[in-house]
């Protein structure tokens, strides 16, 4: 068995790689547009070739421009492999090391997953495959929507927004708010990374979004502080909240909601038919404050991500 990263040569074998089963994937037209937009490149695509024929197949995305990829997209074997979990493992083992690094496995299933026998077994085998590979962290999102026709929120009686050229602004605002976060990414960033260094991989990495950095806002009281962070933003599907958060000093008032109302008003005001957003399942105010907005939980995302203590 040969591992290799992909050439521009296999994009023909590349797209007779077909998953049929209840999990999120990248098919023939997202792997085509995603080449296009350099989302996907072909040396973050890696294959485990036996006689001339793709008998796995991984795809890793990330920002256009960067060369680090940033989340594994898809895994598919062979339907005539009797070990998937093995040969997957391997895989991602041999991409693994060439990358230098382990980036997440992004999973999109439907809600009730494990009660659908198609979608657990399919999860399954990729699960226990990525966790030999060193993805040994489990989390799951909920996926939450809001769409045109919904109530708009009314604007903040509480809190001013404005916008701030200035990234070091930012950049000191994101370390604010990070401080008791329960963010599941944030928390684990801030156990390997100095708080202000991870606060500006956080503006870098809003800044590569396909949002306008223009929309970004910072929210402060009637005494003129900081109060918290709302970023409207969009990704390749479309708008989405990309980031909100409460400075520690004015929590436990709902601000909560007065940042997620300026997002959703923003993009409702710009004529935007559906808002995307996810969080963590633990993060009940976010989830909560998602619901009182209007958002509905639409889906599940699973995230498998190393462990930034282990070695």
């Amino acid at each position: 068995m040969q591992f290799r990263p992909a050439a521009e040569a296999d994009l023909d074998r590349l797209l007779g790689c077909v998953v049929d089963e209840s999990i999120s994937w990248a098919h023939a037209d997202r792997l085509l547009s995603l080449l296009e937009s350099r989302n996907y490149r072909f040396d973050r695509i890696w294959l485990a070739e036996e006689n001339g024929e793709i008998m796995a197949r991984a795809v890793w995305w990330g920002f256009a421009g960067e060369e680090r990829p940033l989340a594994l997209d898809c895994v598919y074997v062979h339907p005539s492999v009797e070990d998937r979990v093995g040969l997957a493992a391997e895989l991602l083992n041999h991409a693994h090391a060439a990358f230098g690094q382990k980036p997440a496995y992004h999973v999109f299933v439907s809600n009730g997953w494990r009660d659908n026998p198609q979608s657990s077994a399919a999860i399954a085998w990729r699960w226990e495959a990525a966790g030999r590979a060193g993805l040994t962290e489990e989390l799951e999102r909920l996926r939450y929507a809001w769409t045109s026709g919904s109530p708009v929120p009314e604007p903040s009686k509480r809190l001013v927004f404005r916008g701030e050229d200035d990234d070091e602004v930012f950049v000191d605002a994101f370390r604010q708010v990070a401080e008791g976060t329960l963010d599941f990414y944030t928390r684990q960033a801030l156990m390997t990374t100095d708080p202000v260094e991870q606060a500006r991989e956080d503006v870098r990495d809003n800044k590569s979004m396909k949002g306008d950095r223009s929309w970004w806002r910072l929210a402060y009281d009637e005494a003129g502080d900081l109060a918290g962070i709302a970023l409207p933003s969009a990704n390749d599907a479309g708008p989405v909240v990309g980031y909100l958060g409460v400075v520690p000093s004015h929590r436990g008032r709902g601000l909560v909601d007065d940042l997620l109302g300026e997002i959703t008003r923003f993009h409702a005001e710009r004529g935007v038919q559906r808002i995307v957003a996810d969080t963590d399942a633990g993060n009940v105010p976010m989830a909560r404050a998602f619901e009182r907005a209007g958002y509905d939980n639409f889906a599940i995302r699973l995230v498998l991500s190393a462990d930034p203590g282990a070695a």
